[in-house]
Protein backbone atom coordinates (compact mmCIF):
# COMPACT_ATOMS: atom_id res chain seq x y z
CA UNK A 1 0.00 0.00 0.00
CA UNK A 2 2.87 2.51 1.07
CA UNK A 3 4.62 1.63 -2.09
CA UNK A 4 1.26 1.99 -4.15
CA UNK A 5 0.92 5.38 -2.96
CA UNK A 6 4.51 6.86 -3.42
CA UNK A 7 4.56 5.44 -7.03
CA UNK A 8 1.07 6.79 -7.42
CA UNK A 9 1.49 10.46 -6.35
CA UNK A 10 1.53 13.09 -9.10
CA UNK A 11 1.38 16.70 -6.97
CA UNK A 12 2.21 16.56 -3.30
CA UNK A 13 2.68 13.98 -0.54
CA UNK A 14 2.56 14.59 3.31
CA UNK A 15 3.97 12.32 5.66
CA UNK A 16 3.96 12.44 9.47
CA UNK A 17 5.44 9.42 11.10
CA UNK A 18 7.78 8.75 14.16
CA UNK A 19 9.93 6.02 13.37
CA UNK A 20 10.46 7.13 9.45
CA UNK A 21 13.53 4.70 8.67
CA UNK A 22 12.70 4.20 5.45
CA UNK A 23 14.49 0.81 3.26
CA UNK A 24 16.60 1.75 -0.18
CA UNK A 25 13.84 0.51 -2.11
CA UNK A 26 11.77 3.30 -0.65
CA UNK A 27 14.63 5.95 -0.18
CA UNK A 28 14.43 5.34 -4.25
CA UNK A 29 10.73 5.92 -4.96
CA UNK A 30 10.74 9.10 -2.60
CA UNK A 31 13.54 9.95 -5.07
CA UNK A 32 11.86 8.97 -7.91
CA UNK A 33 8.30 10.91 -7.30
CA UNK A 34 10.49 14.05 -6.63
CA UNK A 35 11.89 13.74 -10.14
CA UNK A 36 8.41 13.79 -11.48
CA UNK A 37 7.62 16.95 -9.31
CA UNK A 38 5.89 15.89 -6.43
CA UNK A 39 6.13 18.12 -3.40
CA UNK A 40 6.98 15.22 -0.24
CA UNK A 41 6.68 16.91 3.36
CA UNK A 42 7.70 14.45 5.58
CA UNK A 43 7.42 15.21 9.50
CA UNK A 44 9.03 12.97 11.92
CA UNK A 45 9.38 12.99 15.60
CA UNK A 46 12.28 15.00 16.91
CA UNK A 47 14.61 15.56 19.96
CA UNK A 48 11.43 14.08 22.14
CA UNK A 49 11.27 10.36 20.97
CA UNK A 50 11.09 7.31 23.06
CA UNK A 51 13.58 5.41 21.18
CA UNK A 52 16.91 6.44 20.70
CA UNK A 53 17.62 3.56 18.27
CA UNK A 54 14.98 4.80 15.85
CA UNK A 55 15.73 8.30 16.14
CA UNK A 56 19.37 7.97 15.30
CA UNK A 57 18.35 5.72 12.01
CA UNK A 58 16.49 8.76 10.77
CA UNK A 59 18.58 11.32 11.09
CA UNK A 60 21.34 9.14 9.29
CA UNK A 61 18.84 8.87 6.28
CA UNK A 62 17.93 12.45 6.16
CA UNK A 63 21.14 12.73 3.34
CA UNK A 64 19.51 10.55 1.13
CA UNK A 65 16.43 12.32 1.32
CA UNK A 66 17.08 15.75 1.49
CA UNK A 67 19.37 15.46 -1.49
CA UNK A 68 16.60 13.86 -3.54
CA UNK A 69 14.31 16.78 -2.87
CA UNK A 70 12.22 15.83 0.50
CA UNK A 71 11.28 18.69 2.38
CA UNK A 72 12.44 16.89 6.27
CA UNK A 73 10.58 18.79 9.24
CA UNK A 74 11.26 17.90 13.13
CA UNK A 75 8.20 18.14 15.21
CA UNK A 76 9.40 19.97 18.49
CA UNK A 77 6.90 20.36 21.40
CA UNK A 78 6.21 17.00 22.37
CA UNK A 79 6.34 13.24 20.84
CA UNK A 80 4.80 13.15 17.50
CA UNK A 81 3.46 9.83 17.10
CA UNK A 82 0.77 9.75 14.81
CA UNK A 83 0.99 7.99 11.40
CA UNK A 84 -0.73 9.71 8.47
CA UNK A 85 -0.08 9.96 4.64
CA UNK A 86 -1.66 12.30 2.40
CA UNK A 87 -1.02 11.70 -1.11
CA UNK A 88 -2.27 14.63 -3.75
CA UNK A 89 -4.94 15.80 -1.97
CA UNK A 90 -7.20 12.79 -2.58
CA UNK A 91 -6.25 9.76 -0.60
CA UNK A 92 -5.51 9.27 2.99
CA UNK A 93 -4.01 6.46 5.21
CA UNK A 94 -4.22 6.42 8.84
CA UNK A 95 -3.34 3.74 11.83
CA UNK A 96 -0.19 1.83 13.36
CA UNK A 97 2.26 1.59 10.80
CA UNK A 98 5.44 3.01 11.31
CA UNK A 99 7.61 3.58 7.94
CA UNK A 100 10.55 1.02 8.63
CA UNK A 101 11.03 -2.40 7.92
CA UNK A 102 10.09 -3.84 11.15
CA UNK A 103 6.46 -2.91 10.57
CA UNK A 104 6.08 -3.39 6.72
CA UNK A 105 7.40 -6.92 7.47
CA UNK A 106 6.62 -8.42 11.11
CA UNK A 107 4.61 -6.24 13.12
CA UNK A 108 0.74 -6.39 13.30
CA UNK A 109 -0.03 -3.15 11.94
CA UNK A 110 -3.44 -1.64 10.92
CA UNK A 111 -3.88 1.35 8.99
CA UNK A 112 -7.61 3.09 7.36
CA UNK A 113 -6.76 4.16 3.74
CA UNK A 114 -9.19 6.58 2.78
CA UNK A 115 -11.02 8.60 -0.60
CA UNK A 116 -12.99 11.39 1.13
CA UNK A 117 -12.01 14.83 0.15
CA UNK A 118 -13.74 16.11 3.33
CA UNK A 119 -11.75 13.88 5.73
CA UNK A 120 -8.50 14.21 2.98
CA UNK A 121 -8.71 18.24 3.53
CA UNK A 122 -8.95 18.02 7.30
CA UNK A 123 -5.98 16.23 7.66
CA UNK A 124 -4.46 18.62 5.52
CA UNK A 125 -5.43 21.45 7.89
CA UNK A 126 -3.98 19.27 11.32
CA UNK A 127 -0.67 18.38 9.07
CA UNK A 128 0.19 22.28 8.25
CA UNK A 129 -1.09 23.32 11.57
CA UNK A 130 1.43 20.70 12.92
CA UNK A 131 4.01 22.13 10.53
CA UNK A 132 3.83 25.51 12.29
CA UNK A 133 5.35 23.59 15.55
CA UNK A 134 7.80 21.47 13.63
CA UNK A 135 11.40 22.53 12.73
CA UNK A 136 12.62 22.10 9.16
CA UNK A 137 15.90 20.60 8.43
CA UNK A 138 17.85 21.76 5.65
CA UNK A 139 20.66 19.75 3.99
CA UNK A 140 23.66 22.31 5.25
CA UNK A 141 22.97 22.27 8.70
CA UNK A 142 22.48 17.90 8.50
CA UNK A 143 26.09 17.83 7.21
CA UNK A 144 27.49 19.79 10.04
CA UNK A 145 26.30 17.69 12.33
CA UNK A 146 28.50 17.13 15.15
CA UNK A 147 31.02 13.87 14.49
CA UNK A 148 29.72 12.51 18.00
CA UNK A 149 25.66 12.56 16.56
CA UNK A 150 27.62 10.75 13.36
CA UNK A 151 29.20 8.09 15.39
CA UNK A 152 25.66 7.90 16.77
CA UNK A 153 23.88 7.33 13.54
CA UNK A 154 26.78 4.93 12.38
CA UNK A 155 25.95 2.53 16.05
CA UNK A 156 22.53 2.97 15.58
CA UNK A 157 22.43 1.24 12.18
CA UNK A 158 24.16 -1.59 13.32
CA UNK A 159 20.75 -2.75 14.72
CA UNK A 160 18.48 -0.98 12.48
CA UNK A 161 16.34 -3.74 11.32
CA UNK A 162 15.45 -4.58 14.77
CA UNK A 163 13.71 -1.45 15.61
Amino acid sequence: MYMLALESARKCLWIANPYFIPSGAFIELLDRACRRGVEIKLMVAGKHNDTWWARENSVRLYGSLLGAGVEVYEFEPAMLHHKTMIVDGLWATIGTTNFDNRSFALSNETNVCLVDRGVVHQLERIFNHDLTRCKQIDRASWRRRKLRFKVQEMVAALIEDQV
